[in-house]
């Protein structure tokens, strides 16, 4: 990789910390290849049967980063690692997702407790 690739993301990042709005839609097609190879190296690192695809990975983590434009990236280097943290996040969300589809529902699913069936038969007992 030839330092001008380097450089264009480091003026990019200043732009958008400027404040230009167009800096955002310069930044993708100078970041996408290396979000790549970040993605695919947190995914190596997954346990086997992972759905998620790089390019998946990739998208879900630019959108995240595209919510914090305002954290003012110092250089590509701190960009590439709060992608990298991204990523990360997203894929133990993902897991824990997953997890609680297979427990048979969402993680933190209300309880009512006007349900009869929700409660104890002890609870149910003393109710009488």
């Amino acid at each position: 990789m030839s330092a001008e690739p380097s450089e264009s993301v480091t003026v990019v990042l200043a732009e958008l910390r400027a404040g230009d709005p167009k800096a955002l839609d310069t930044l993708m097609p100078l970041v996408y290849g290396e979000l790549q190879r970040i993605a695919h190296w947190q995914l190596t690192n997954e346990a086997t049967g992972h759905t998620m695809s790089t390019t998946a990975l990739v998208h879900e983590a630019y959108l995240k980063l595209v919510d914090q434009a305002r954290v003012g990236w110092e250089d590509r280097a701190h960009f590439f690692a709060v992608a990298a943290r991204a990523m990360r996040h997203i894929l133990v969300d993902y897991a824990r997702r997953h997890k609680a589809a297979r427990r048979g529902g969402p993680i933190g699913q209300p309880l009512s407790l006007d349900n009869p069936a929700a409660m104890s038969l002890s609870t149910a007992e003393r109710a009488e």
